[in-house]
């Protein structure tokens, strides 16, 4: 798994249609360049995320058919100081 922080939603008026109901999102990722996409937990614009790849994204949203390649799977709390 992954750090990230979410960029912002992706508005698709056509999308494959088992993503039916995803909310898509835009993360940077902490320890690498490239955004990736997918959300199931209802991550905010600006909140640092978990995310997961591959078989494990697809898992996580149920949907093992679906072209899923990654997925936000927590919202990191920020510590209390």
């Amino acid at each position: 798994m992954i750090i990230g922080i979410v960029l912002d939603s992706i508005w698709c008026t056509r999308k494959e249609e088992t993503l039916t109901g995803i909310k898509l999102m835009t993360v940077k990722l902490l320890d690498k360049e490239n955004p990736k996409e997918g959300d199931i937990i209802g991550a905010g614009v600006g909140e640092k995320v978990l995310v997961t790849q591959g078989s494990s994204a697809r898992r996580a949203v149920g949907f093992t058919e679906s072209p899923v390649d990654a997925t936000i799977v927590g919202i990191i709390d920020e510590k209390a100081v």
